[in-house]
């Protein structure tokens, strides 16, 4: 067994992600905090950089080699300790999966991640009400075809399938930003009912930001 390192901050979605995932494989790992909230910017001091070229969270060590970038991670993860498995065993199904985290994870996260945040602040001037209404303008967007593509799997206990996938540890992260930023998700009612769902696994519910939040 692999000695696994998370660099890890407890608000981070993309960090959340991993922690969500090694819960589910049942892998033992340490954390240790990298405080990225403005004021503290752990995450741009030399020390970091030097673990992570792109001075982003999270960064996962495995016997001290490092690498950042959650869903190649993910990927790297099922790969290496396939059960349980992140993809249903159908091609098509496998296909849905990928779709549907890579809307999360290429098109809406990145429009509201942190840096962008800061960005709308600092130099374009916007104020909480503005930046607001940016975060829920992408999450409405992105959750309208979210629901759209899981509706058809509504049977299931998880977004495709009885067991959760990658689907689902990408879904339950964005709703917890979602929440955070106070969107209605009452137009989303399969995403919340799979979020209900993820959260009754321990795995999920032990890697959620509260239960890792610095004291």
């Amino acid at each position: 067994m692999s000695e696994l390192k998370l660099y890890d901050y407890w608000r981070s979605s993309a960090a959340y992600r991993l922690r969500i995932a090694l819960n589910l494989k049942g892998l033992d790992y340490t954390s240790e905090a990298v405080n990225i909230a403005p004021g503290a910017d752990e995450h741009l001091q030399e020390g970091y950089r030097a673990l992570n070229p792109q001075m982003r969270v999270p960064t996962l060590e495995v016997d001290g080699r490092r690498s950042g970038q959650s869903m190649a991670i993910l990927e790297w993860l099922d790969e290496t300790y396939p059960d349980p498995p992140f993809f249903p065993a159908d091609s098509w199904a496998r296909l849905q999966v990928r779709a549907f985290a890579d809307i999360i994870a290429c098109d809406i996260h990145p429009i509201n991640n942190l840096s962008v945040l800061i960005k709308l602040r600092k130099e374009l001037g916007q104020d909480d009400a503005g930046v607001g209404e940016w975060y829920r303008d992408w999450i409405i967007r992105g959750f309208t075809a979210l629901e759209e593509m899981a509706e058809p799997h509504k049977g299931y206990a998880f977004l495709f399938s009885n067991e959760p996938s990658l689907a689902d540890i990408c879904l339950v992260p964005q709703m917890a930003n979602a929440r955070r930023y106070d969107t209605d998700l009452s137009q989303f009612p399969r995403l919340v009912e799979v979020d209900a769902a993820c959260q009754k696994v321990e795995a999920f519910a032990k890697a959620a930001p509260d239960m890792v939040k610095p004291k």
